[in-house]
């Protein structure tokens, strides 16, 4: 055989293998996205879970001082004004769980539990629109 005849016989790749080519970059940059997505994603649960953790251990405390004024102690942070117990149990750096407790004849009624932010709120001086 000649090498002319070598040569025609060699298959035309050129389009094929820029269409392969193209797929599998197509895949890597979805993966690469899905890969920074699925990071993201961890990020969110570690953080969620954090604060999960925070508000049921606050929320636990609380429990306890409650357990503590049901007894008839009167437990270190708790205010009375008449016959309302108020405390509070911090949450985070910026949030914290108040509860305010009345005292009734037939026993403690839950006026508030709730959580409250610690930092303080300034007023907005508004958006920065452009007026031509």
């Amino acid at each position: 055989m000649s090498r002319k005849e070598r040569s025609d016989q060699t298959p035309v790749v050129g389009g094929s293998s820029l269409v392969v080519i193209f797929a599998v970059l197509c895949l890597t940059v979805f993966a690469l996205l899905s890969l920074s997505t699925v990071k993201a994603d961890k990020r969110l649960a570690d953080i969620n879970e954090k604060a999960v953790e925070n508000y049921y251990a606050a929320d636990l405390e609380a429990e306890k001082m409650l357990s503590e004024i049901r007894a008839g102690n009167l437990p270190e942070g708790v205010t009375v004004s008449g016959n309302v117990y108020s405390y509070s149990c911090p949450v985070s750096e910026t949030q914290k769980l108040c509860v305010e407790v009345k005292v009734t004849k037939s026993g403690f009624d839950i006026i508030r539990w709730q959580t409250a932010s610690t930092t303080e709120w300034t007023e907005s001086d508004g958006l920065a629109v452009w007026h031509g």
